[in-house]
Order: C-alpha cells, then sequence, then structure tokens
C-alpha cells in the first residue's frame, strides 16, 4: 500500500502527521474532541488514517485553501476556513492541479495513486475561520490569527496551553509570496510585525507546515529583515520557477538543503511586479 501518512507524537496532546509529500498535518487531543490542522492533498484517505488515531469528535482547521493543505477537507464535517481563501481552494480544487503537485513530490510513484484514493474536491462544506476565533476540546484550546501574505485568508494557529504557534505557510524556510493570491513584500512586513506584537509572550515554540517541523524563534524577526532588503533592492535575487510560474529567492542557499548560505532560516519567493503595496490596497 502506498505510505500516504506516518505519525509521530509532539506532546502528550499533539501528534504530527507527516505526508509522502513532506507536509505536516497537527492533530490536538483534547478531553471531549480532537482538532486536526490542515487536510494535506486529498489523497490517501486521510480521515480513515486520522480515526486510527482519535475517536473523538472532530474539528478540522484550514490554515489557508492551497492543494497541499485544503483538498481532504471533503472527507470531514467540520470544517473551518478564512472566507478570504475560499477562491484559493476553488481554483486548486482542479485534479489536475492536484497531480501535478503530488508528481513533484513522488515521481513516477504517483502512478501507484488509483483513482479511487483521490477525495473529490466537491462536495464541500466549509464553515468560517474568523480572527480571533477559539476552539476548545476540552482542557485546550487552538486560537486563530489571520497572517494574510502567503494568501488572502492565510491563519496562523495557536495552541494556548502547549504554547506553540503553527505558522503554516505563513512564514518558513522559503515562504512563496509570489502568485496573485498573495500580498506585496510590503505588506507582508506589516502583518508580519502584526502577528509578532498580537501573539507576544504567548509561545515557546514555532512549528510549520513543511521540511523542518520546529522552526528558530527568530524567524518573525528574520522576515522582516528580509522584507526589508528586499525592499530596499538588496536580494540576491536567484531565479525560481514552481508549477510554470517564474519568481525569484530573495537569499542564495544551498542546492542542496535549500538552506540560505549565509546561516538565517527564514527565506521568501518574491514577485519582482509585487514588491510595493499597490494603489488603494
Amino acid at each position: 500500500m502506498f505510505p500516504y501518512y506516518t505519525a509521530a507524537p509532539v506532546t502528550e496532546s499533539v501528534t504530527a502527521i507527516r505526508s509522502v509529500m513532506d507536509e505536516i498535518l497537527y492533530l490536538i487531543r483534547g478531553e471531549d474532541r480532537a482538532i486536526l490542522i490542515d487536510t494535506c492533498s486529498g489523497v490517501g484517505h486521510l480521515r480513515d488514517f486520522v480515526r486510527n488515531l482519535t475517536d473523538k469528535p472532530l474539528t478540522v482547521l484550514l490554515t489557508h485553501g492551497h492543494v497541499d493543505h485544503a483538498m481532504g477537507a471533503p472527507e470531514f464535517e467540520d470544517v473551518h476556513l478564512n472566507r478570504l481563501d475560499r477562491p484559493v481552494y476553488d481554483e486548486m480544487a482542479p485534479l489536475a492541479v492536484r497531480k501535478e503537485y503530488i508528481a513533484m513530490g513522488v515521481g513516477d510513484r504517483i502512478n501507484e495513486i488509483t483513482a479511487d484514493d483521490y477525495v473529490p474536491p466537491y462536495p464541500v462544506s466549509l464553515l468560517p475561520l474568523e480572527d480571533g476565533d477559539s476552539f476548545d476540546a476540552g482542557g485546550i484550546h487552538v486560537d486563530a490569527f489571520h497572517f494574510p501574505g502567503h494568501t488572502p485568508g492565510m491563519t496562523a494557529l495557536l495552541i494556548r496551553e502547549e504554547r506553540i504557534l503553527i505558522l503554516s505557510d505563513g512564514c518558513n524556510q522559503r515562504t512563496f509570496l509570489f502568485d496573485h493570491n498573495s500580498v506585496s513584500v510590503e505588506e507582508y512586513r506589516e502583518n508580519v510585525l502584526a502577528l509578532k506584537k498580537r501573539t507576544a509572550g504567548h509561545y515557546d515554540r514555532l512549528f510549520v507546515s513543511h521540511g523542518t517541523m520546529e522552526v528558530p524563534l527568530s524567524i518573525l524577526d528574520e522576515a522582516v529583515e528580509l522584507c526589508d532588503v528586499v525592499l530596499s533592492g538588496r536580494a540576491d535575487d536567484v531565479p525560481f520557477e514552481f508549477m510554470g510560474q517564474t519568481a525569484y529567492v530573495a537569499k542564495s542557499f544551498d542546492e542542496a538543503t535549500g538552506m540560505r548560505r549565509d546561516g538565517r532560516f527564514f527565506n521568501m519567493v518574491y514577485n519582482k511586479d509585487r514588491v510595493h503595496r499597490r494603489p488603494n490596497a
């Protein structure tokens, strides 16, 4: 059987689920219910995998609407997504988009995935996920912070009692800010500062959704610093292509590891036409 998902405990109440494409989902178990953060690319029947980990009533929170985070949503009933990312979900829903993305991660092994393994993108019921929402699983809470940048409805999620802030794709080692759903670098800088201020003192650990799970506490500061570099025209501008789109990586990086050559963690991929705030934005 194709090894779609594996699970590993993070704390007594938090389990990290890693997909074969290397996305990281998070399952939080409270006394009364469970909360699943993200649903991956809609392949491999995630619901069955999660049900082997918990039989508690389940709430699903989607950090954003991209193909690698939201396409498993139709398998679940109680699913929340920021309304600004519903168009992103619909744009990513076609099966061809999903197959193209998965093929980048598994290569020729995509031929091992059968038609029955894919979750149809519709019908899907997506409930609101608003800034300031809080979800009580019984003794543990997950709080939502709107963090636009990577997508309009991007949401960071704080596991309050565990003091873990999940940034998802909003701020990581290769933050994508180059397509039409992303904000400008200038706006992103403002949003990073706003998130940092609102969450200050509430977390001791920062998690993301790809590659290295736990990232340095300095990453938000590094993001602001690199935005300043880009805004001043001092970026390294390494050419980059992804699913037919072209952009630039702000700081040079090691090809083998993907990490910045200067030892810092945060990096961004951006569009030179989307550096400064758009008029009337």
